[in-house]
């Protein structure tokens, strides 16, 4: 562990003696990733990008067990938890688990050849491990150069030229494409949450992430789907959309 954080130290410094820290920005924000957020994306004007959708009876089947997951457990729990937990200890914890995900991110820099976002990304944790108390403030959103764009191992995998493959809608999990559950398989093992003992404990710490992330987007997901003419394919569309983007930045 010494030598992990020796490493980190000496790319931080070198980091930042070839960028210097700007200003404060109250703009830049910390980006997470999830199914709801992913639907935010669509953009009528922007082509959506052709996806085979050979399993759409199992997709389609899909879709609504996870509508009907969310309007029966996911909304009303978030809900709860909104109501009992202050905002600013919801923001600590999301801010926790952004920071706990950091070798998905950082290793993903570095198979795409990233070498600056990759420092970023390791001075980011640093920074928030030591000053924001093990990543419960972030203190590292103010600074542009420490917020790169995230990776996982599904943009690396599209940048390696591979394609979406079929789309594929899971349980639990939502909207995904054959190369994205690839990815998802290749970020769960970069994980620390995948290695803690007994999993019961991971299985809750994950559940706590997703119910906090939940509780800062109650609302939006009837707002997407009551704005959809058929809401299976425009949620399809706008999670293809999201990922193309993302490829492309």
């Amino acid at each position: 562990m010494k030598n992990v954080w020796t490493v980190l130290i000496s790319v931080c410094v070198f980091f930042l003696l070839q960028h210097s820290l700007p200003a404060l920005s109250a703009d830049t924000q910390t980006a997470t990733s999830s199914s709801l957020d992913e639907l935010t994306y669509l953009d009528d004007e922007t082509p959506t990008p052709t996806v085979a959708d050979p399993l759409s009876g199992w997709n389609r089947l899909m879709f609504n067990f996870n509508d009907k997951l969310y309007f029966w457990v996911m909304n009303p729990v978030a809900k709860g938890y909104k109501a009992v937990v202050p905002t600013p200890v919801r923001t600590g914890v999301g801010s926790f688990f952004h920071n706990l995900a950091m070798p998905i991110r950082l290793v993903n820099c570095f198979l795409q050849g990233k070498m600056g976002d990759a420092a970023s990304e390791a001075c980011r944790f640093l920074y928030d491990t030591t000053f924001g108390v093990l990543g419960f403030w972030d203190p590292a959103k103010d600074y542009p150069h420490l917020n790169p764009p995230e990776q996982d191992f599904g943009l690396t995998l599209a940048r390696f030229g591979i394609g979406n493959g079929v789309y594929i809608v899971w349980p639990l999990l939502g909207p995904s494409t054959l190369r994205d559950s690839v990815g998802l398989g290749g970020d769960s093992f970069l994980s620390p949450l995948s290695y803690l003992q007994p999993e019961v404990y991971a299985w809750s710490l994950k559940a706590e992430d997703v119910v906090n992330h939940q509780s800062f987007h109650i609302g939006e997901y009837e707002e997407l789907k009551n704005a959809a003419i058929v809401p299976y394919e425009a949620f399809k569309d706008a999670y293809i959309q999201y990922r193309n983007r993302k490829i492309n930045k």
